[in-house]
Parts: structure tokens; C-alpha cells; sequence
């Protein structure tokens, strides 16, 4: 992610201050939000993931205060998008909605992308 990209001979077309605070921000909300999925609103998660169909699965650790929600997203049937379930503890949630509580335990969340 370059900050600048250069106009002028011989540097035409290379870019320039890669990496630096704004754009390695930014490209980590892009992974994190758009990506993996995981939009925090207040008090809620909510799951969107938009990934490769190769990626059978994968994991987020978030901690809300003093406490930690383990997130696994599973993709069974090789999916770009689509949230079929969502369970928090074992039981199954409001849509795509995860809702965060501060009580210092640990939560297991599993996504379930699907039609």
C-alpha cells in the first residue's frame, strides 16, 4: 500500500512510502471488516465474511473488555459469502449478530457460512 506513486522518470510507476500508519491501518480494517467479516458495532459483533472459496476455515480471538470470544468460521461447501448460522455458547444467535457481554468468562462462537 503506497502512500505515493511516482509520476516522473525514471521512478514512473513505483510507489513510495509503503506501509506507513494510515495505509497499514487501513488495509487492516479492509483484512479484519471486509475480509474475515468482523464489523463491531458497540456492543455487537456482527459476521459478514467475504473470502476465498478455498478457506475451509479460520479463527478470531477478541477480547471485549475482560473478556474473550473465540471465534471459528467454517466453510464447508467452499462459499465466497453467506452466513448460514451462528451459534454463541451452543446456542444459536439472531442472524449474523454476535452480542458482546462483559462478564470475564470465555465465549466459543461458531460461524457456519452456507446458503
Amino acid at each position: 500500500m503506497a502512500a505515493d506513486v511516482y509520476a516522473a522518470y525514471p521512478h514512473s510507476g513505483r510507489g513510495g512510502w509503503s506501509w506507513y500508519t494510515g495505509s497499514a491501518g487501513w488495509m487492516y480494517r479492509a483484512g479484519l471488516e471486509y475480509i474475515l467479516g468482523f464489523q463491531k458495532n458497540g456492543d455487537t459483533i456482527i459476521m459478514d465474511p467475504c473470502i476465498p472459496q478455498k478457506w475451509k476455515e479460520y479463527a478470531i480471538q477478541y477480547k471485549f473488555i475482560d473478556t474473550m470470544y473465540d471465534i471459528r468460521v467454517e466453510n464447508p461447501q467452499g462459499l465466497n459469502k453467506g452466513v448460514k448460522r451462528i451459534s454463541l455458547d451452543g446456542e444459536l444467535s439472531e442472524g449474523n449478530r454476535i452480542p458482546l457481554v462483559n462478564d470475564g468468562k470465555s465465549h466459543e462462537v461458531l460461524v457456519v457460512m452456507g446458503l
